[in-house]
């Protein structure tokens, strides 16, 4: 029996893996596990290769996890595609089509044989139950649930929920499908058993507590209309969209209008109209719309307008990688401006966190009236993840401040205040009336080239961000506080890096983590004190030229044996390979220590 269990999945477009998968993740979810579901598509924009990752877990879990316990490869060549994204062991079931033509000697990877290979006739079963070959990702689900333990009901009951649409036909076919699917798995079960052990509760006859199944994308637009959003505007960009999907259907519900534009710039150019109009607003894009939206976020940056903008990244540059994670976009999001154009950039860690740094986004565009950056991932954004439903009882829901009866009498839009901020008016409001522009300006937003005026100006825009920088509430701390190891990873590396903490702690290393969900402006203070007592550790993400690492080097002196730990996307990243880094760096600080100890000749 296991506990937690990684099962990777590979075919040719049209073999319904992905669709596979996701019942598979709705049957655990409502049985009561904890499970992660992951998605990878080859670039093309039809057909081509698609895969998927689900981890299974009696306790939650934060990352896809590494190396697959079963393997499913409906065609070895679009399996091998995936590469590193789909690790097979010496721990691994393969199970591959048997009509493929190959034999197992055929499927060792990179020098590594799998602990068993099953053949299996999956097409030939499918035919066999319908007549045709399409419904292979049916046959595939009924092999998994019997050779899981899966309940093969709640399985047939998604299927019906998700083909319902098309037809009792289609439907019934692809029950035919499952059934022989698991028919097969009980008359040729697993030499090694892949039965997973009854979620948390079930032993004494409880319900499954509650969990909630979602993406990040339903979960940023679940935080956004929380927040009070009131228009979206935008255009469609993988692997954004599902964010606009979403909000086409359920912002008209809470008052408020969505647009999908004719282009990334058009969106976010009716994105800053309605906050000049005093409407919560939203935009998502990917690195490609970014780079197209840049300009309109220096408009609502001199002009104090508050909007948040969402950037799910993928791989970069230019079209780049469309369908894989990246965390390359940093530098783009804090310095993509011309002038000085300082603006804060979030980053939730989870799927659960994307509605959480949705809200304290909105938050703080509107307290500091400013546009807001959320730098989510395709990893984060498309994966299906279970979570325990959320408290938001802690979270904030603010509005701009609007200024007074007595602010209104000599109205000065820009005033300069000690804190930065000053009171936002909007049209029809009586005696608010101002000039926006992107113009310099001074107090009443009439145009001024003066040094000094602009020096204010700048300085203002600036000075309001400060406060931020001392949140610790935007921060996450574990692991052992005096300990001499650290770990820093922000987005989705995040969840592999707490896993890795876990790991180094088991095998007797004092490590602690940092994990960042305001990335920019830098809080200073938080890294110093992070820091006390640091003589190693690694800045962990998804982009070549560790842009993290760079940014926190920028601002704060960090401790000799920091190093950087990066990859760019496609290339994933282990909580084994962390773990090994960190013994590393234990060892070399040993070897340190008994160098300064022993006496020198």
């Amino acid at each position: 029996m296991s506990n937690d269990l990684v099962i990777g999945m590979a075919g040719a477009g049209g073999d319904g893996i992905v669709s596979a998968g996701e019942s598979l993740i709705n049957a655990v979810a409502r049985e009561g596990y904890y499970a992660i579901l992951t998605k990878s598509f080859g670039p093309q924009i039809r057909g081509g290769e698609s895969s998927c990752r689900l981890r299974v877990a009696t306790e939650p879990v934060r990352s896809s996890g590494d190396t697959l316990d079963l393997a499913i490869a409906l065609s070895w060549d679009d399996f091998l595609k995936f590469g590193a994204e789909l690790p097979v062991g010496g721990r691994t079931t393969l199970v591959f089509e048997s009509d493929s033509g190959l034999s197992p000697q055929d499927l060792s990877v990179a020098g590594v044989r799998p602990a068993e290979t099953v053949a299996v006739p999956i097409a030939g079963l499918s035919k066999q139950a319908t007549g045709a070959e399409r419904s292979k990702n049916a046959v595939v689900m009924g092999l998994l649930s019997t050779w899981l333990g899966v309940s093969g009901e709640r399985i047939v009951a998604g299927i019906r929920r998700k083909l319902g649409k098309k037809g009792d036909d289609v439907v019934a076919a692809n029950e035919r499908a499952f059934a022989a699917g698991a028919a097969y798995a009980a008359e040729h079960p697993l030499v090694r058993s892949r039965k997973l052990e009854a979620p948390l509760g079930a032993a004494s006859g409880k319900e499954a507590p509650l969990k909630v199944l979602a993406d990040g994308n339903e979960m940023s637009a679940a935080g956004a209309i929380f927040a009070g959003c009131e228009f979206f505007g935008g255009y469609p960009i993988t692997p954004s969209s599902e964010i606009m999907h979403l909000l086409n259907g359920e912002i008209w519900k809470y008052g408020g209008s969505l647009l999908q534009a004719e282009d990334e710039i058009a969106g976010i150019g009716a994105v800053v109209g309605a906050s000049f109009a005093g409407k919560k607003a939203l935009t998502a894009t990917s690195g490609p719309g970014m780079s197209l939206k840049t300009e309109m976020l220096g408009l609502a940056t001199i002009a104090e307008l508050p909007l948040v903008c969402v950037n799910v990244q993928r791989g970069g540059p230019s079209t780049g990688i469309p369908t894989k994670s990246e965390q390359s976009d940093l530098f783009q999001a804090a310095f993509s401006a011309h002038g000085d154009a300082p603006r804060p950039v979030l980053a939730p860690a989870s799927v659960a966190e994307s509605f959480v740094t949705t809200v304290e986004a909105f938050e703080i565009a509107e307290t500091y009236q400013t546009p807001v950056i959320i730098l989510s991932d395709q990893e984060i954004a498309q994966r299906k993840e279970t979570f325990d439903p959320l408290d938001t009882s802690r979270l904030k829901v603010v509005s701009r401040r609007v200024p007074s009866e007595g602010e209104l009498e000599h109205y000065a839009r820009f005033r300069i205040t000690e804190s930065g901020v000053s009171p936002i008016s909007h049209p029809g409001m009586a005696k608010g009336n101002y000039l926006a522009s992107g113009i310099e300006h001074n107090e009443s937003g009439a145009p001024t080239a003066g040094g000094e005026m602009h020096e204010r100006m700048v300085a203002k825009r600036t000075r309001k961000l400060d406060p931020l920088k001392h949140e610790r509430r935007y921060f996450s701390i574990e692991g052992d506080g005096g300990a001499p190891l650290a770990l820093i990873a922000w987005g989705s590396i995040a969840g592999i890096a707490r896993e890795a903490l876990d790991r180094a702690a088991a095998d007797g290393l004092r490590v602690k983590l940092l994990v960042p969900r305001l990335l920019y402006p830098v809080a200073e203070q938080v890294y110093r004190d992070f820091f006390t007592g640091v003589r190693a550790g690694l800045v962990v993400e998804q982009s070549y030229q560790g842009q993290l690492y760079r940014l926190i080097r920028m601002y704060v002196d960090v401790p000799a044996g920091l190093r950087s730990f990066a990859k760019p996307g496609s290339n994933p990243i282990l909580a084994s390979e962390i773990t090994e880094r960190l013994l590393g760096l234990s060892a070399e600080l040993q070897r340190q220590r008994q160098n300064e100890v022993e006496p020198q000749e």
